[in-house]
């Protein structure tokens, strides 16, 4: 199918590209999102009458993209999850939770702009994280995962909770054992 490119699309074509793709993409993917048209006369004429109020579009939104990864890149942040004493964490953290750390730190970000290309992190440690601002913009931060011990609150509730199992358990071994007792007189 014959489209006009609205956008640059990458590894496609640029703005005003008219370019040959498969019919799915085009019904499902460039149509809806408004990313193409479809290369009739008509809207090939109306293109080209529209030409420059898409380009300068186009432009602003580099030129903004740039801008956010001129501030992005170079950026640490760290993020504290509960973790075991090999580093391991409990769960794991993945790109909402990377996007939530820098909208916190006062940056503009989504979460479909960060790449985790192996998947969420599941482990303490240094990371370096690809941000995907626009379809040639990218920018790199850095990620520090560190692991938090529990809470001491959380600690004594636990160990509380195991010392009345335990006694719980010990109460009901010899309640068992002095019913078995009172059967065996019978």
């Amino acid at each position: 199918m014959n489209v006009i490119l609205l956008e640059k699309i990458g590894k496609i074509g640029d703005v005003g590209d008219q370019v040959n793709v498969k019919a799915g993409y085009a019904r499902n993917y460039l149509f809806p999102f408004s990313k193409a048209i479809p290369a009739s006369r008509e809207n090939v004429a109306d293109f080209n009458a529209r030409k420059e109020e898409l380009l300068k579009a186009a432009n602003e939104r580099l030129s903004g993209a740039e801008a956010r990864a001129a501030k992005l890149n170079g950026v640490t942040i760290t993020i504290e999850a509960n973790a075991g004493e090999e580093g391991k964490l409990f769960g794991s953290i993945g790109t909402r939770d990377i996007a939530d750390a820098l909208i916190a730190a006062g940056h503009d970000i989504e979460k479909s702009e960060v790449q985790l290309p192996e998947g969420a992190l599941r482990s303490t440690g240094d990371y370096t994280i690809s941000l995907s601002l626009g379809s040639e913009v990218n920018a790199e931060i850095n990620l520090k995962v560190t692991g938090s011990d529990a809470p001491a609150e959380t600690i004594a509730a636990m160990e509380e909770i195991e010392g009345k199992t335990e006694e719980d358990t010990q109460t009901d071994t010899q309640s068992e054992s002095e019913e078995s007792a009172v059967e065996d007189e019978e």
